[in-house]
């Protein structure tokens, strides 16, 4: 009986190895090497990264406030002449227009008559001075003739301040005051050097006082206002790195705004762009890229060497049977490459080309020939 029951169990042996192919471990691929090319398998090396990208916003370039100005009109009256246009490069102090202001004939006026004022109050304080130390009038007549000589020199100040303040330089008084020779043509100069970004008067034309006319804006320097989704704002932190795309400009976090827009749920997050660039311009919409560092091993690899299956992803190492499937986790893309992490020490092969091949014969659907 028992030598029946070994019989037995022997043809179910032999019935099941001859229509069972053999079993493979599920994290292998058993492939000769002069298969590989038939399959159009590539090896590659695990390429080490340190920075990792985050995510993808949109952003806008701007100028910062205190780069920009305003250049307007310190007077009322008619603009004779325009000297540059929108885009032109211009230099602090350059006259940028000319007016013919009758109101900076009176503040000129003003100014002559304070100073021949202050003038004849000078003679009096020097006159008085002398007198006061001789002993020969009092002290009270002192004290008189020096306080109306302090508020004359205080009002001729004045008037020449406003004079500054109309848009007249200090050569400019300076030649009023040795000539005395009254001009209404008011001159407007640049108050930095930068880049004319508009032109906002035209020739002929009366303005009044504080009109704008042009704006000007330094470009050393801009920013980039990033666009960050609410819910993702606790995975970016100041001093990230920015990389804008399609250009090798980088740019760096410098800001991370407090309040979400009610509109489209985003904050904002203002990085500085390093160094003078001429790949992007004040007021492009750009698409960045946000980079952080990484403490942990992180490689970059093609998307193609990446295969998924039931939602989770794979790459095949090479080994001396055939290839190792083994898990990673995709931590970031950057364009055709993807950053992965997981149990490696960066010195694999991998199948950097014909993973969908190698995807087929691991899960049966292909041929290891």
């Amino acid at each position: 009986m028992k030598s029946y029951q070994f019989l037995l169990l022997l043809n179910v042996v032999g019935w099941a190895m001859l229509f069972c192919p053999p079993v493979m471990a599920e994290n292998t691929i058993q492939i000769a090497q002069d298969h590989l090319d038939n399959l159009g398998v590539t090896l590659g090396k695990l390429e080490p990264v340190k920075q990792i990208p985050v995510l993808t916003a949109p952003a806008k370039v701007v100028i910062p406030p205190t780069h920009e100005y305003v250049v307007s009109a310190s007077q009322a009256g008619l603009i004779t002449k325009l000297n540059v246009a929108m885009g032109d490069k211009v230099k602090k102090g350059e006259v940028l227009a000319q007016l013919n202001s009758p109101d900076l004939l009176t503040l000129q006026r003003e100014y002559l008559k304070a100073g021949s004022v202050l003038q004849l109050a000078s003679n009096t304080y020097q006159r008085d001075k002398k007198l006061m130390e001789e002993g020969v009038i009092a002290d009270r007549r002192w004290q008189e003739t020096r306080n109306k000589y302090q508020s004359y020199a205080s009002e001729a100040n004045e008037h020449r301040q406003l004079l500054e303040i109309a848009g007249m330089t200090a050569t400019d008084i300076e030649r009023l005051d040795k000539t005395h020779r009254l001009s209404s043509q008011l001159n407007v100069h640049s108050p930095i050097s930068g880049v004319v970004m508009e032109r906002m008067a035209v020739a002929g034309t009366r303005i009044d006082i504080l009109a704008p006319i042009y704006s000007i804006a330094n470009l050393d320097e801009l920013w980039l206002e990033i666009n960050i989704p609410h819910e993702r704002i606790g995975s970016i932190k100041v001093g990230d790195q920015v990389l804008i795309e399609n250009t090798p400009i980088s740019a760096e976090i410098t800001l991370l705004g407090q309040s979400v827009n009610p509109e489209n749920q985003t904050l904002l997050a203002r990085a500085t762009i390093k160094g003078k660039q001429s790949a992007v311009r004040a007021g492009q919409t750009i698409n960045t890229q946000i980079i952080q560092s990484s403490e942990n091993a992180a490689f970059k690899v093609p998307n193609a060497a990446i295969a998924q299956n039931e939602g989770k992803s794979f790459i095949f190492i090479r080994n001396q049977d055939g290839f190792k499937v083994t898990p990673i986790k995709v931590i970031g893309k950057q364009g055709e490459e993807s950053i992965i992490s997981g149990d490696f020490t960066g010195n694999e092969d991998i199948a950097i080309k014909g993973a969908v091949a190698l995807k087929a014969n691991w899960l049966g659907l292909g041929s290891a020939e």
